[in-house]
């Protein structure tokens, strides 16, 4: 065993020496993939960008097309031939809802509209956000004070309640949803770039092309915060899981999208009152919103511990 030890010694100083030799980026990509929430996170989002991309081919039906054919009724349970169902009714995975659609078909094209709704809303909030949060926390003084002040009203308010609001004055419609949910979420990503940008600009670095004369544009926008973003990245992912949540949650109360759009939350609150008659309809739309949240959620967080700067070899 003795022997052993300058050998094993040796080994993981070869590959401490290996991990140094690599590129940051490099390096925390390594710790993602190597993230074991991470991995699990991946899975579940691959799956949903597998789905959302080919909804129209593992789709069976059209999402708004209605099956009508005798010994159907109005919210059918699940029918799977290969389970014992009758071979003369056709195959429905997921049943049918109120309005004789196949619910499964909704639920997979329902994919494709949560992932827009979360990444379009997420990167409008992130840009503005991250303008904001950038400008004041390197001006600072009076630009700060009003920026932030700005930030802390929109915070003042529950989320879903301000993005009520909000749809309530722009009127309903999957539009002004997304225009809403990306409001109500850009005062999180303005505080954490300015506090990030705080922290930066008082670098050595960023010192010294301020004494070689770079102006202030180049210095904010080349210097500070591409070195600022670290944060950003991490509650940007956890963003778009609340961003897909707040918009389901407004097309539950019918301001979001409206039908025969095959939104996950407007699903579920078209068939609200049938959680105990026909569970399987709120049962499936609940589940997907749940695993894309779950997705993003631990993706976040192996996200965070890959760029946390305290970790090293």
């Amino acid at each position: 065993m003795a022997e052993l030890a300058p050998a094993r010694a040796e080994a993981s100083a070869l590959r401490v020496s290996a991990e140094r030799g690599r590129s940051p980026l490099a390096r925390a990509l390594r710790r993602l993939l190597q993230n074991r929430s991470a991995q699990l996170g991946m899975s579940i989002l691959a799956a949903l960008v597998f789905v959302a991309v080919f909804a129209d081919v593992i789709a069976p039906y059209a999402y708004d097309q209605q099956i009508r054919q005798p010994g159907l009724r109005r919210r059918s349970p699940p029918c799977i031939h290969v389970l014992g169902c009758d071979p003369s009714k056709p195959q429905l995975l997921m049943g049918l809802d109120s309005n004789f659609r196949d619910l499964f078909s909704r639920v997979v094209y329902g994919a494709r509209l949560s992932l827009q709704i979360g990444f379009v809303t997420t990167g409008v909030a992130v840009v503005i956000g991250a303008l904001l949060g950038a400008v004041a926390g390197y001006l600072g003084g009076w630009a700060d004070a009003l920026i932030m002040r700005a930030m802390d009203v929109l915070l003042a308010f529950p989320s879903l309640l301000l993005a009520i609001a909000i749809v309530s004055v722009l009127g309903t419609g999957l539009i002004n949803t997304l225009i809403a949910v990306a409001i109500v979420s850009i005062p999180v990503y303005a505080r954490v770039v300015r506090a990030s940008v705080l922290s930066v600009k008082e670098m050595d670095y960023v010192l010294a092309s301020r004494a070689l004369g770079a102006s202030d544009v180049r210095i904010l926008f080349v210097r500070i915060l591409p070195n600022a973003l670290t944060p950003l990245v991490v509650v940007a992912a956890l963003g778009i899981a609340t961003a897909i949540l707040d918009a389901a949650g407004l097309s539950f109360l019918g301001l979001g999208a409206q039908p025969p759009t095959p939104e996950w939350g407007l699903m579920l609150g078209e068939e609200r009152n049938s959680v105990f008659n026909a569970p399987h309809l709120v049962f499936f739309p609940g589940a997907a919103i749940m695993l894309t949240v779950l997705g993003f959620n631990l993706l976040g967080d192996g996200l965070r511990d890959a760029l946390d700067p305290r970790r090293r070899v």
